[in-house]
């Protein structure tokens, strides 16, 4: 069984999202951080939420989760903190997937990694999950995209085609700029909702939070 720690959110987590039990062809556990916005997370990097991250984790432990992870791929920052403070294995962010992917890719060209927030995801997110070294390209949603008004700025009133064509927009924007890409690591969790159209739109491999769980998932008795 995968536990999830959620951050504390009030925007839609539809079908594909790691927030909806639906999206999982497995049992999942559910661990809220009560008053873990999305903005002290990705924008403030509050460090006064370590302790409730790592206290939630030992809690889905506890519950029986086989595996851990979380919903915001910003706490790659404290991946080695998390992971360190329990006894099942603790993957923080699909930005861990960053290494084996450019390794998987036989090391030719660099890895796109798309992000909710671009001025918020620095070097010390990536040395967290060892992938500073790894060539790549870093590609943002716009501050005042409706992406960013849901899944940053946590509203729920959601124009769902606006919010996917706006993912694949920068997707597509990415790819076309850097033509030497050779795979897509997304680092929101979120966008794992719009993974089909991703790949119809980009044409090179796509990793979000959804493939890292399988695989995790896939390796447990």
């Amino acid at each position: 069984m995968i536990g999830i720690i959620l951050l504390d959110t009030r925007f839609p987590r539809l079908l594909g999202d790691i927030g909806n039990p639906e999206t999982f062809p497995f049992p999942v556990l559910y661990e809220k951080v009560d008053g873990a916005l999305p903005s002290r997370v990705v924008r403030d990097r509050d460090l006064s939420l370590l302790s409730p991250f790592i206290e939630a984790a030992k809690t889905l432990e506890r519950k029986g989760a086989k595996a851990i992870t979380t919903s915001c791929g910003f706490l790659a920052l404290w991946q080695k903190e998390m992971a360190s403070a329990v006894n099942v294995p603790l993957f923080t962010s699909s930005l861990i997937q960053i290494p084996w992917t450019y390794e998987a890719m036989g090391r030719r060209g660099r890895i796109g990694i798309l992000t909710a927030d671009r001025d918020s995801l620095t070097t010390d997110h990536l040395k967290g999950v060892e992938a500073e070294g790894i060539p790549s390209v870093i590609r943002g949603m716009k501050p005042d995209s409706e992406f960013h008004r849901i899944y940053v700025r946590n509203n729920f009133d959601m124009d769902f085609p606006g919010v996917e064509q706006e993912v694949v927009k920068e997707a597509s924007a990415m790819i076309a700029e850097h033509l030497d890409l050779s795979a897509l690591v997304l680092e929101c969790t979120n966008m794992a909702v719009f993974r089909k159209a991703l790949r119809e739109a980009v044409k090179i491999p796509v990793f979000d939070i959804l493939t890292l769980i399988h695989y995790i998932h896939s390796s447990l008795k």
